[in-house]
């Protein structure tokens, strides 16, 4: 198999993953899958923090700290040597919160003790289940910057310090950016016929 672009999963597609993962399932192959809420915590937290599956499998609960009315996060990045500042919405430090509370985690104790292959290998074996194609860990990055595009009424520059990039350039690669004057003459440009083709008469 050749190489593929990882994209990132659409909303609907992050539930249907997280949902499979925490419930567990039975594969094509006849395999079953037993239920991973840890691993699909892992995944949620990814989604909304937006970090790489390594600085995720390195996060404690410490990690997470109070900045005045706020929580931030307080990691250096493995790949760049950065420090990462974000603000963290507070319903997301809850639920990372109580994940640990569930589970007996002490604050300064990594939150997942398995390894970036594992996680991998889980999501692939899931994102296959369900046809979900050219999908990675880096998915769930590229989708929380794509809601940070979205949400920030398609700012760029913002998306960029989300993702801490050097260039907007390498920040274009990351989401499905469009400008809105070319978004509106696409949906404006659709020629489909009115009339169903009736494929039923067609000689074979």
């Amino acid at each position: 198999m050749g190489a593929y672009t990882t994209l990132a999963v659409n909303k609907d597609d992050y539930n249907r993953i997280i949902d499979t993962i925490q419930n567990g399932y039975t594969g094509k192959d006849g395999v079953k899958h037993r239920p991973a809420p840890h691993m699909a915590c892992c995944l949620v937290i990814q989604a909304n923090l937006g970090c790489r599956i390594g600085d995720i499998l390195h996060l404690s609960l410490s990690s997470l700290v109070r900045d005045g009315d706020h929580y931030r996060m307080d990691i250096v990045e493995e790949k760049t040597g950065k420090a990462r500042r974000h603000q963290v919405p507070e319903p997301v430090y809850n639920y990372i919160r109580d994940y640990c509370i569930e589970n007996k985690i002490n604050p300064e104790r990594r939150l997942f003790q398995f390894t970036e292959r594992a996680v991998q290998k889980s999501l692939k074996a899931v994102t296959e289940y369900l046809d979900i194609p050219q999908t990675s860990t880096h998915s769930f990055r590229k989708f929380a910057g794509q809601q940070i595009y979205n949400n920030s009424g398609h700012d760029i520059e913002a998306t960029r310090e989300f993702y801490q990039h050097g260039s907007v350039t390498t920040t274009q690669g990351y989401i499905a950016r469009s400008s809105e004057r070319l978004t509106q003459a696409i949906n404006k440009s659709v020629n489909i016929p009115t009339k169903r083709i009736d494929t039923d008469n067609i000689s074979r």
